[in-house]
């Protein structure tokens, strides 16, 4: 699969391995931060529009769909996941960072703003795991299979044939419920593909057993101390993560404001790529027009 719209790509390295970074675009910077079994490609279709303006990084982060697997001993829970996505912003000496997460990524997302704020300027959560629904009951499975010894050695010899992987890749476990569109081929090959190193495996097998809802319960309880900016960016037709929290969200973090994305499900950026697009240059727009008003008060 083409992923040249990202751009550019390198390795950086992080506590516990590397991790591949693509960059395209100059200016103020956007770092993306994808869910669980996707990778870097989910933004492929948002990042040629934002780049027409800002620097847009997006990431292989060591989710399940990664090409290069961490160190055996690395850190990859929730909290570990959160740390690596802060070192490569401050390995890249990233400042006043728009970060935008979705799905697994936008959990991520809020374990980087309550743990990690120094360098983040403003914040889009996109349909993502919150609260209790960390994760959704529906992918509850993916977890109890990875206490499983051997599971996903079987799964993988099952995904190593065209159709079969295909074929979860569009059922309601998979992708089929995370998108309105049906993913092409090559699409739910990129996804999957990684899983059958048995590195990569390790990686995420070792994530889903420390899966917790206590990571989001805890960040939760510090929304009310975040003080960035943040734009709530929710599909109207998600089957995973409700309106509801979105509403949660906006009534806990003291400067939000929820946008619906219409027509979409979970990943809006497949769905619904120039909705989100829109969304995010209106709300970099607006905040960086507001955030300059503030500094010539405070001068004056």
């Amino acid at each position: 699969m083409d992923v040249s719209e990202l751009g550019s790509s390198r390795t950086v390295p992080v506590d516990g391995g590397a991790v591949r970074v693509y960059e395209r675009g100059s200016g103020k910077p956007i770092v993306f931060v994808h869910g669980l079994f996707t990778n870097a490609a989910v933004w492929r279709k948002v990042v040629p529009i934002l780049a027409e303006n800002y620097r847009c990084i997006t990431a292989d982060w060591p989710f399940g769909s990664h090409r290069i697997a961490m160190d055996q001993d690395a850190d990859l829970t929730a909290t570990g996941l959160a740390a690596i996505v802060a070192e490569v912003i401050d390995t890249l000496d990233l400042r006043d960072v728009t970060i935008v997460g979705n799905d697994g990524g936008g959990m991520l997302t809020q374990l980087v703003i309550t743990r990690h704020p120094e360098r983040i300027g403003r914040v889009v959560l996109t349909p993502c795991d919150a609260y209790e629904n960390y994760p959704p009951r529906m992918f509850l499975y993916l977890c109890w299979l990875a206490r499983v010894p051997a599971t996903f050695e079987v799964l993988a010899v099952m995904m190593r044939v065209p159709f079969l992987r295909r074929l979860l890749g569009r059922s309601p476990i998979g992708y089929g419920w995370l998108t309105r569109l049906r993913l092409d081929d090559e699409v739910v090959d990129h996804y999957f593909t990684p899983v059958l190193d048995r590195s990569t495996r390790r990686d995420v097998v070792k994530f889903l057993k420390t899966v917790d809802k206590q990571d989001t319960l805890d960040a939760a309880q510090k929304f009310g101390n975040v003080t960035l900016p943040v734009l709530v960016a929710w599909a109207s037709a998600d089957k995973f993560f409700p309106v509801q929290h979105a509403e949660r969200f906006v009534a806990d973090f003291p400067d939000s404001r929820l946008e619906i994305i219409d027509d979409s499900r979970t990943l809006t950026g497949e769905d619904q790529p120039e909705q989100l697009a829109s969304s995010i240059l209106r709300f970099i727009g607006e905040t960086t027009a507001r955030s300059a008003e503030n500094e010539v008060v405070h001068r004056k």
